[in-house]
């Protein structure tokens, strides 16, 4: 071996080649492992490190091929001091061959597996200050790295691949429900139920949360005078629908801060109730739920008439309804629920007929068909195909039913409770 050469320098050289391998290799997988997301908001709160990063990964081609280029150029280099360094100690024949095999096992641990592993569990600790010597490095090497980047690229066109910028890192909506899942204690657990009720709101229709028809409370002007004052003075809603005879044949909403107005005066008559309305709002059932919520805040509305494809009333909606649907109950309607779900001793619960299905689902953990019927009447009766003739038991899913009350052909009260063995309807069993 050359005096110019002395082996201590040689394996100093060696050691420092490894490094830099360990460097680039750390680099590769600490950047493309990187959190973009939580790098995205470091840069925009003005981090440096995180700003140099992103400019990095604008252009993944071309910092993928800085990385390449110093790595195999002292992966490469390392292998010609190691075969000199071997040669040197065990001759021509063996030398080589043995370089090889030490060569080999140390840059796979100090060099690829340790580096890259514990880049991958912190990237940004090696992304951060890698950046700093990586940026320059593509400056320095940028015709090099061009050169590289245009064969590559070109070979990428040929296999199909046409966007190899760093830009396509958008979330689906059932990503973005993993992510609100999978974080954690890093968001409490009523912020990520209010997040994907967010996330479900264009999953939903009026349809489904809607005060049906026949449980709407308005002004009949068909009523008398003295009954429609009582109404008013008495009620519980702070709007009420106001029709003549149907409620197809409304004529307005009220608004009870309005009707202040003529009960003040000496003498009330309808005329003055329906002046004091305001022109009905209306809205098709298949309206999803963000679009009524923004269709409400351009309207200037709170409350609105659901009406089907041939424009008779199904019910209303309000404002506070699809809120529900986002930070759960209101206090308010928590007590209507209970008696619609009353909890039994052995663990069933005795659900009203006209309960909705959704409502259910929520308050109980259940998952009973919420495409169908909206309510448990409507789910029985499809299941059933039929009005039983009396009470029945029957399964629907996992939750076991039992037909305590019919009443002109509703069923009006079931005892429903989680379980596994299927009970055949009574009509059936009898055949």
């Amino acid at each position: 071996m050359n005096d110019d050469f002395p082996v201590g320098l040689l394996f100093g050289l060696l050691f420092l080649l490894i490094a830099l391998s360990g460097f680039f290799s750390s680099s590769e997988t600490g950047m493309m492992s990187i959190n973009r997301y939580r790098l995205s908001h470091q840069a925009n709160s003005g981090q440096r490190n995180a700003k140099r990063v992103m400019r990095l990964l604008a252009r993944p081609d071309r910092l993928i091929g800085v990385i390449l280029i110093g790595n195999n150029f002292v992966n490469n280099l390392a292998a010609s001091i190691a075969t000199i360094i071997a040669i040197h100690f065990f001759g021509d024949v063996s030398g080589p061959a043995i370089s090889t095999a030490i060569l080999t096992i140390v840059v796979l641990i100090f060099a690829e597996v340790t580096p890259k592993t514990f880049a991958a569990v912190k990237p940004e600790r090696i992304a951060y200050p890698a950046s700093m010597i990586l940026e320059p490095l593509l400056k320095l090497l940028y015709p090099l790295v061009w050169v590289v980047n245009v064969i590559s690229n070109g070979l990428l066109r040929l296999l199909g691949v046409k966007n190899i910028d760093g830009n396509g890192d958008n979330l689906t909506r059932d990503e973005l429900r993993t992510v609100v899942h999978e974080a954690g204690t890093l968001i409490p657990h009523r912020h990520q139920a209010m997040l994907l009720s967010i996330l479900d709101l264009e999953n939903v229709t009026v349809n489904d949360i809607m005060v049906p028809r026949h449980e709407v409370v308005g002004i009949d002007l068909d009523d008398s005078l003295e009954d429609i004052l009582t109404q008013i003075r008495t009620s519980q809603h702070t709007r009420l629908p106001v029709f003549k005879g149907d409620i197809n044949s409304i004529i307005g909403m009220l608004h009870l801060r309005n009707a202040a107005r003529f009960l003040s005066r000496g003498e009330v008559t309808k005329a003055a109730i329906v002046q004091e309305a305001r022109e009905p709002y209306f809205i098709p059932e298949s309206t999803p739920l963000h679009t009524q919520l923004l269709n409400f805040q351009k309207q200037k509305r709170r409350i609105g008439i659901v009406v089907d494809e041939y424009g008779d009333v199904e019910g209303l909606v309000t404002l506070e309804d699809i809120l529900e649907e986002i930070v759960g109950e209101f206090t308010t309607d928590v007590a209507g629920q209970e008696q619609d779900m009353l909890p039994q001793s052995d663990g069933s619960h005795v659900i009203d007929g006209t309960a909705n299905i959704r409502d259910i689902n929520k308050s109980l953990g259940w998952h009973l068909p919420t495409d169908g019927p909206k309510t448990l009447n409507g789910v029985i009766l499809e299941h059933l195909e039929s009005f039983p003739d009396g009470p029945a038991c029957l399964q629907i899913g996992n939750i076991r039913m039992e037909i305590l009350e019919m009443r002109d052909n509703l069923i009006t009260s079931v005892s429903c409770w989680p379980g596994t063995r299927r009970v055949l309807a009574e009509s059936d069993a009898g055949d």
